[in-house]
């Protein structure tokens, strides 16, 4: 379940970053590229929005003991898609602007504005870089975690594979005693019968020996 949540959560890292990107060069596009910039993040605005709702159901899948850690994580996503939001209204309303001011002849831009532009795409490329280091090390754990099961996995085997050899070395042990004992058991059954039979013998020989002893007297 969790290897389901960081899948999403790497996917979203990486959205994420190019919804940055792509916000912080809205102001720098000529007019007709803007637009088409401005549908493509809508787009993936949308796309962010539904991961985001695939990882909260994971997250309620996830058992309650095991449910802190992702739901904190989960918040802070939410708050970072809410802020990609800001960010980007911002750079829609400062599109409308500066399509209304080149319909109105005047370009509406001031070195105070510039200033503001500079500073608000330098602080999304340093979220963007966060975002992509933090993918990177949830990758790199994920890989690590994954390697750990394969070793403990291939550890379980070659325990399962021994057991099941000395299993079979019992049943054989046992088998051959089970034959041991079965003979045993029919030389004793033998051993009776003879002395039984042995014993009537010499009990036939000594009542014959009386009876001729009887009849010469």
């Amino acid at each position: 379940m969790s290897s389901d949540f960081e899948g999403y959560e790497q996917d979203f890292a990486v959205l994420t970053a190019e919804i940055t990107s792509k916000i912080a060069r809205v102001p720098r596009l000529p007019p007709d590229e803007k637009k088409q910039m401005v549908a493509n993040v809508e787009k993936q605005l949308e796309e962010a929005k539904e991961l985001l709702e695939q990882m909260d159901l994971e997250v309620r899948e996830i058992p309650p003991q095991s449910r802190g850690m992702y739901s904190n994580r989960m918040r802070s996503y939410k708050q970072e898609m809410g802020k990609l939001e800001t960010d980007f209204k911002r750079s829609r309303i400062a599109y409308s602007d500066e399509v209304r001011n080149e319909l109105l002849g005047d370009d509406g831009n001031s070195s105070e504005n510039q200033r503001a532009h500079l500073l608000d795409n330098t602080e999304r490329l340093e979220r963007s870089s966060r975002r992509l280091e933090a993918g990177y090390q949830i990758a790199v754990e994920t890989e690590q975690i994954g390697q750990e099961m394969l070793e403990n996995l291939s550890h379980d085997r070659e325990k399962i594979q021994r057991a099941r050899e000395r299993l079979r070395e019992t049943d054989a042990n046992l088998g051959k005693s089970s034959r041991i004992l079965t003979g045993m058991l029919r030389r004793i059954i033998q051993n009776r019968i003879l002395l039984v039979i042995l014993g009537i013998i010499v009990v036939i020989t000594i009542l014959t020996a009386i009876t001729f002893s009887v009849r010469r007297h």
